[in-house]
């Protein structure tokens, strides 16, 4: 798979400077709303067999990084969330794993231990998240605590102020920089979609982290009051989908904050698969930031498998 780098020579000097980085940006075609709601809707509609349910059930766990981000996390409930994300369903090992675990960068290796030998990654916020007021230096203090207590996966917040305020180039040099504080780690970048206001926007922040070096882009932090929507979620899919056709280079693409249903998580699939492509139906291109999405994905997989719900107490309260 090309590489970020490969990007930058396939669009030439858009981010040379301030200028070409805002001309292109706003060169970008306008998003029409009301054909973008109307698609998501319609694809929203799509019914699935029960074969093709089993699948996208066990898929869509897969793809969940299985979140806690709580002013009373404890180590215990950072072990626990592992445990479960690693072992979902106890009283059936065909279940799979979730893709992730993801915490605040203290609780890393504390997840990291918890989750060890089961494939299942350890993602950190960092960058002063959720709101991503503090100085660059803080921002970057906060990636490299992460990285060096063992996350795979760094989940940034960009400075929406600054982007609202046209301060393009700003916002860009910081991913450039968290970027290279990942290291190895996989960088997501989040919008906070329901704080940019306009589909233009999320259109615009879609290419300009993509341009900056993200290897996902994300909704939302799940702490305001929209988060990811059917919407903007097709928004950012034809992005990466016509962001590959244009460098080769493949990015993912992560729906977090209200996903909490099966029938949810089976929508967005659909959206992947009819936008952007079978490419992007693996883990390591699409996840579900989600807490409770889980819970409902083993009931109804016991649904499946047995005939009957088995209720709330078939799964733990996280």
């Amino acid at each position: 798979m090309p590489t970020s780098a490969s990007a930058a020579n396939a669009l030439g000097d858009v981010t040379a400077s301030d200028s070409t980085l805002r001309r292109f940006l706003h060169g970008l075609p306008g998003v029409d709303a009301v054909g973008l709601e109307a698609r998501a809707a319609s694809l929203g509609t799509r019914s699935i067999k029960t074969t093709a349910k089993a699948y996208a059930i066990d898929l869509a766990i897969s793809m969940v990084d299985l979140t806690t981000l709580e002013g009373a996390d404890t180590p215990g409930k950072v072990r626990a969330l592992g445990a479960k994300a690693a072992l979902p369903d106890p009283t059936d090992r065909t279940a799979p794993t979730t893709a992730a675990v993801c915490v605040y960068p203290d609780m890393v290796a504390v997840a990291k231990e918890a989750v060890a030998g089961s494939g299942v990654k350890v993602a950190s916020v960092a960058t002063a998240f959720p709101a991503g007021r503090a100085a660059l230096a803080v921002k970057l203090a906060d990636v490299r605590d992460a990285v060096a207590a063992g996350a795979d996966e760094i989940d940034m917040v960009i400075d929406r102020g600054a982007f609202l305020a046209g301060n393009y180039m700003k916002v860009y040099d910081e991913i450039v920089a968290v970027k290279e504080a990942s290291g190895a780690a996989r960088l997501k970048v989040i919008f906070e979609t329901g704080e940019l206001s306009t589909y233009d926007n999320i259109r615009r922040a879609s290419w300009l982290g993509m341009l900056a070096g993200a290897d996902f882009i994300k909704t939302s932090t799940g702490k305001v009051a929209v988060n990811a929507t059917p919407a903007n979620t097709l928004l950012m899919l034809e992005a990466v989908r016509d962001f590959r056709a244009q460098t080769g280079v493949q990015i993912g693409v992560k729906p977090a904050g209200g996903i909490r249903t099966t029938k949810d998580a089976i929508k967005f699939l659909v959206l992947v698969n009819e936008t952007a492509g079978e490419d992007w139906l693996d883990n390591h291109w699409f996840r579900f930031g989600a807490s409770s999405l889980l819970n409902d994905l083993l009931m109804q997989r016991q649904k499946l498998a047995t005939g009957r719900y088995s209720g709330p107490d078939y799964v733990t309260v996280d």
